[in-house]
């Protein structure tokens, strides 16, 4: 009996001594965290030590803090000190991943946290290059869907393509190719997901919906994330540029070929590379082309069936394979962007008319495609001097693609910069107050009667 009584009696005072400790945490995570918040991080560091060594799982700020705690502390200091610093960092990140590589949601977070990890490596130098792209290659390996990080994401990369540079032989030009249309397919993954979003805010506003403080600010973010995706998506392409020349890729993928020719996903990579840096015109494109669509046809291998029928100069076979490639896309965006590889073919061509057509169907499917909007406004621009019975109103064209400029600037801030300076340049061309006195035509309507076929008010003076 009198040992039972001792047994309680330490039981009562263990969890009596764990209630105060885990009150005495929950106290200190309040005092660090209001002044971390401030930025006040002298005043934080005590109290976040504590809880960071008594109570490690108690709540992720711990480590949301921590790391700008020990950043502010690497900043400000020199020697040992810095070292001790940036060695404390390193094991932040792997306490973080111990005790919170999930949310509270139960989504993962390890690629997010490792990403930010070999971020901090290569922002300090804190080791050589190839250990910082292994912690980014087991982000990207172990939970892609939250290393979504655009600088992350092109670090990872670059660092991949100085290894190649280098001389490394882990690195072949084959693997940099595959490692670049992984990472591009993410990227286009990662801009599609904002893209949706801002897409239906779009569209409520289309519908004289106003949108609410909090949709107004998540637009901002959407816009932000998807301007710093289009930036760091043309930063790794022109990284690559000098090595994905038509005289590397052919002998590559023909060398690949037999070995690869039932492997979808290659083919189409292939191809869709060969495509974009203008490789079509070789041989080994038809076949790449042939034996997708053989093996698996689908709204790409369509496309470039269109697209080899178009440079045979049979429009019509070519039309038809494109129309197959929109029927067979499920996805509106995806769509989109078939749409709009299409237009910007038949812009190529001078079919100015049947561009502007997929243009516009491009932009039913994603209204956000502000890309599709500028070049509406470039075939408009490139058809001044050939439509209008006067000089007046083919300058006058330029007030349409002005127009459609700031389309392109309203709805895409990743192509904002570039078409707002496009709107200025347009207006600059079109007639100006002196001329539309002169002319006598202020608040006019003029019809285009060429393949534009639209009418523009003359502004009023």
């Amino acid at each position: 009996m009198k040992n039972l009584v001792i047994y309680c009696l330490l039981i009562f005072f263990n969890l009596n001594c764990y209630s105060q400790s885990k009150e005495e945490c929950f106290s200190n995570l309040s005092i660090f965290a209001e002044y971390a918040k401030v930025k006040n991080y002298d005043a934080a560091y005590e109290p976040w030590l504590k809880v960071r060594g008594e109570c490690p799982d108690i709540n992720s700020a711990i480590y949301v803090y921590g790391e700008r705690i020990l950043k502010f502390y690497i900043k400000n200091s020199q020697g040992n000190d810095k070292d001790q610093y940036e060695e404390d960092l390193l094991d932040l990140y792997d306490e973080w991943l111990k005790y919170f590589s999930k949310l509270k949601s139960g989504k993962q977070q390890t690629g997010k946290i490792l990403a930010i990890k070999a971020q901090s490596m290569l922002d300090y130098k804190l080791t050589d290059p190839k250990e910082i792209y292994d912690v980014y290659d087991e982000a990207f390996k172990i939970d892609p869907g939250s290393f979504t990080s655009p600088k992350g994401l092109y670090n990872y990369f670059k660092i991949y393509f100085n290894l190649y540079k280098a001389g490394n032989s882990s690195v072949s030009l084959e693997s940099l190719f595959e490692k670049y249309e992984e990472l591009t397919e993410k990227f286009e993954l990662e801009m599609d997901v904002y893209t949706s979003k801002l897409d239906a805010l779009i569209k409520k506003e289309e519908n004289d919906d106003p949108l609410s403080s909090r949709e107004a600010k998540n637009k901002r973010v959407y816009e932000v994330n998807m301007i710093a995706c289009s930036t760091y998506l043309n930063n790794l392409n022109a990284i690559i540029a000098k090595e994905s020349t038509c005289e590397n890729l052919i002998p590559l993928y023909r060398k690949n070929f037999d070995k690869f020719k039932s492997n979808s996903v290659w083919l189409n990579r292939a191809a869709s590379r060969m495509d974009s840096k203008d490789c079509s015109d070789d041989p080994l494109f038809v076949e790449l082309v042939e034996a997708l669509h053989e093996l698996n046809p689908s709204a790409n291998s369509a496309y470039y069936l269109g697209l080899l029928n178009d440079k045979k100069g049979d429009s019509k076979t070519a039309i038809q394979y494109y129309n197959e490639s929109i029927e067979l896309e499920t996805d509106n965006l995806k769509k989109a962007k078939t749409l709009y590889k299409i237009a910007l073919k038949f812009k190529k061509s001078r079919q100015y008319s049947k561009s502007r057509s997929y243009a516009n169907k491009a932009l039913k499917f994603q209204p956000s495609a502000g890309r599709a909007y500028l070049l509406i406004a470039n075939l408009y621009a490139a058809s001044a001097n050939n439509c209008g019975n006067t000089q007046f109103e083919k300058r006058a064209i330029y007030w349409l693609a002005a127009k459609e400029a700031r389309k392109a600037a309203a709805v895409d801030a990743s192509v904002r910069r570039t078409a707002k300076k496009t709107a200025v340049s347009y207006e600059g061309r079109a007639p100006s107050k002196t001329d539309i006195f002169t002319e006598g035509r202020s608040g006019q309507t003029i019809s285009i009667k060429c393949w534009i076929g639209k009418s523009i008010t003359v502004p009023s003076l």
